[in-house]
C-alpha cells in the first residue's frame, strides 16, 4: 500500500471515530426507561391483542405512550361507558354554577314532561345522586336491554317508564339510561346541548376534545356511551381529576369537593364487586387505591392519586371485556405499571 493510500485510510478512520463520538449518546440515554420497556413488551402478549393504545403520565408529565397495530394516541376512539365519568363531571360543574341544587335534588320535577301517565310513586324519590351512582331502582337498559331501548322513539320516556327492580337508593343497577337521564337534565336546566356544555365548560383544559357523539331521536346527546375522544384527550380529562379539578395552569374548572364526592364508595358492582361512586369505579391494584372509568371492550382511564399517576388504555370494541377476562388483563398491566414506577422513581417519577 502506498504511503498516500495509508495516510488516506488513517484519515478516514479518524473521521469515522469523530463522527461516531459526535453522534453517540450516553448508554443511559440509549436504554429505554423501565416504563417504556414495559409498554414495548406489551405488543408481544397474545392476551392483549385488542389493545390499541397506552399512555402513562406522572404528575402531569407523559412517561411513555404507545400505539399498537397501527393505532395512534391522537386518533379518536369510541370510549363507550368511560364517558359516564365525563357526564358526572358536567353534573358537578352544573351544581357549582347553580344550575342544579345538588345530588339530593329530585329528578321528577325536571323531567315531568316525560313521566309516565300513571307512574310508580317511587319515581318521585329518585335523585340526581341516584342516577350518578346507578341506584335509581329502575329496570336496567344496558346489556341485553340496550338495543330495545335505543330502538325506541323517545329514550328519556322509555327509561322513566321502566318498572322498578329496587327502591331508589338500593342496590346498584348499572344502566346507561341513568346517565342519559342526566344528559337530558343538563340539557333541560341549561337550555344548551350536553356537547355544547362540555365544550364550553372544559374548554380551558388543554388537549380536551369530544368528537363524534350519538344523539337520541329528540337530539339529546347520549349520556354515557358512543362518544369519540382520543386517548390524549381522555388523559387530559383524567389529569383534571388527578389535579383536584384544576387545569395545569391552575384554573379551577371543577370543585375538589365534587371529586371527593365522586370517588366516595356508595355501592358495589354486582358483577365485579368493585366499589362505585358517582360515575367512577374503585379498587385496589398493586397495593394502591385506583379510581377508574371503564368502557365496553376495554376503554380505561385509571387515576392513582398516591403516585400521581394517570393511565389511559384503549382497545378494540371486540367483545365484553369483563366476561372474556380482558378487563382483568388490563388491570394486571396497570399493576405492572404501578410496580415499575414504584421500583424506579428516579427514572420515571
Amino acid at each position: 500500500m502506498s504511503r498516500f493510500a495509508a495516510a488516506l485510510l488513517a484519515r478516514i478512520a479518524a473521521l469515522a471515530l469523530l463522527v461516531s463520538a459526535l453522534f453517540a449518546l450516553p448508554a443511559a440515554a440509549q436504554a429505554p426507561s423501565p416504563v417504556s420497556a414495559l409498554l414495548d413488551e406489551l405488543a408481544l402478549r397474545q392476551e392483549l391483542e385488542p389493545l390499541k393504545t397506552v399512555i402513562v403520565a406522572r404528575d402531569g408529565r407523559i412517561l411513555a405512550e404507545r400505539g399498537y397495530r397501527g393505532n395512534r394516541v391522537t386518533d379518536p376512539t369510541n370510549i363507550k361507558s368511560a364517558s359516564k365519568s365525563i357526564i358526572s363531571a358536567l353534573v358537578g360543574i352544573a351544581i357549582d354554577k347553580g344550575l342544579l341544587a345538588g345530588p339530593d335534588q329530585k329528578i321528577a320535577p325536571i323531567l315531568k314532561a316525560d313521566l309516565p301517565a300513571s307512574p310508580d310513586p317511587r319515581i318521585n324519590d329518585i335523585t340526581i345522586g341516584h342516577l350518578l351512582s346507578m341506584q335509581a331502582g329502575l329496570g336496567r337498559l344496558s346489556g341485553p336491554n340496550y338495543g330495545r331501548w335505543v330502538a325506541s322513539g323517545n329514550w328519556v320516556r322509555t327509561a322513566l317508564a321502566q318498572p322498578f327492580d329496587d327502591d331508589p337508593g338500593g342496590d346498584m343497577l348499572y344502566s346507561t339510561a341513568s346517565t342519559h337521564l342526566l344528559s337530558a337534565i343538563l340539557t333541560k336546566v341549561s337550555g344548551k346541548s350536553t356537547l355544547a356544555l362540555a365544550r364550553a365548560w372544559l374548554a380551558p383544559l388543554d388537549g380536551f376534545r369530544i368528537g363524534a357523539w350519538d344523539r337520541d331521536p329528540q337530539g339529546i346527546y347520549l349520556g354515557g356511551n358512543q362518544m369519540a375522544m382520543s386517548p390524549r384527550s381522555l388523559l387530559a380529562f383524567g389529569e383534571l381529576y388527578r389535579n383536584g379539578g384544576r387545569t395545569a395552569a391552575g384554573q379551577q374548572l371543577l370543585s375538589a369537593d365534587w371529586i371527593v364526592a365522586s370517588w366516595q364508595h356508595r355501592t358495589n358492582s354486582r358483577f365485579s364487586g368493585d366499589e362505585y361512586g358517582y360515575g367512577w369505579f374503585e379498587r385496589q391494584i398493586a397495593g394502591e387505591e385506583v379510581h377508574f372509568a371503564w368502557g365496553y371492550g376495554g376503554q380505561m382511564l385509571y387515576i392513582i392519586p398516591s403516585l400521581g399517576l394517570t393511565v389511559v388504555m384503549t382497545s378494540a370494541e371486540s367483545g365484553p371485556s369483563a366476561r372474556n377476562g380482558y378487563r382483568d388483563a388490563l388491570h394486571l398491566v396497570l399493576g405492572e405499571i404501578i410496580t415499575t414506577v414504584k421500583a424506579s422513581p428516579d427514572t420515571d417519577g
